[in-house]
């Protein structure tokens, strides 16, 4: 297939580096190309915008970091939509607002383009290995007819229904590793001030009924003091407070997100860590 990638991030890399592997053309865009060249030298291909990729690609698919990034690469100058004709299936990978991904997949079909959003779970380990969970909104028969290409960098695919549907599996999915998140670092915090064996700790607990992913994929690297970003903290950030809003408007409280909404606001805002990745919540407590 002849695929267009725009974003070459942490875990835009993995899924192209997949994309590449499984034997697709695969051009990119990203707004460093610096930051592209991982891929680059794996046998994607350049394009100078967005605009450009969609000329020449069946399938477009972005993966960016804020819905005013998505908003850009679709309608901003030389966005996709400028371009995007009749047959093109445009695939939205960030995670973003379900309003956003209506909006997006009204636009496309105004000119004759299908749309799916598919946000996806499992970090840049999940990236790498082509193990993520993908969750997908949008016309359910499209979904089925490119479930394989889903599948070239997702162990776990399911549909959850029309257009934004995607968007709201993720955002159930971010309020579940908020509580993970919180509850490993209080964890550790705990368990140090208690003199307990960190390492120790760590097997003990994901050995039992407290395992989770955050546990066992974020919990070694704090004890190594490796804050580098599987998934950056500014971004869940971002993710918590569209949970937050979408909660809002279907009348929802849900105090433990919200609580975890202000420390990593903490984190981002008021300490400046928003490029650390979100294991990095554990320094409001512990001073490098």
């Amino acid at each position: 297939m002849k695929i267009g990638f725009i974003g070459t991030g942490v875990m835009g890399t993995g899924i192209i580096s997949n994309l590449l592997k499984a034997g697709n053309q695969v051009t990119v865009f990203n707004r460093t190309k610096a930051h592209a060249a991982t891929v680059l030298d794996k046998g994607a291909q350049w394009a100078a915008n967005p605009a450009e990729l969609t000329s020449h690609n069946d399938i477009i698919m972005s993966m960016v970091g804020f819905p005013k990034d998505v908003r850009e690469v679709y309608y901003g100058d030389n966005g996709v939509m400028s371009v995007v004709h009749a047959g093109q299936l445009l695939i939205d990978l960030t995670t973003s607002q379900p309003s956003l991904a209506r909006q997006l997949t009204a636009t496309a079909a105004k000119k004759g383009a299908l749309m799916l959003d598919a946000p996806v779970s499992g970090g840049d380990v999940g990236a790498r290995q082509g193990t993520l969970t993908v969750m997908v909104g949008g016309d359910r028969q499209v979904f089925e007819d490119h479930r394989d290409l889903f599948r070239q960098f997702g162990k776990e695919v399911h549909y959850f229904g029309p257009a934004g549907s995607g968007q709201h599996a993720k955002m159930a999915n971010q309020i579940m590793i908020a509580g993970t998140m919180t509850g490993l670092t209080e964890m550790i915090v705990y368990a140090k001030k208690a003199g307990l064996d960190l390492q120790e700790t760590l097997a003990t607990v994901g050995g039992g009924a407290a395992a989770n992913w955050s546990l066992t994929n974020y919990g070694p690297r704090i004890l190594k003091g490796d804050y580098t970003p599987g998934f950056f903290a500014k971004h869940f950030l971002k993710d918590l407070r569209i949970a937050l809003q979408e909660a809002d408007k279907m009348g929802l409280d849900l105090p433990a997100t919200k609580q975890a909404k202000q420390l990593y606001q903490t984190l981002v805002d008021d300490k400046g860590l928003g490029d650390d990745g979100t294991q990095a919540l554990v320094k409001l407590w512990w001073q490098e």
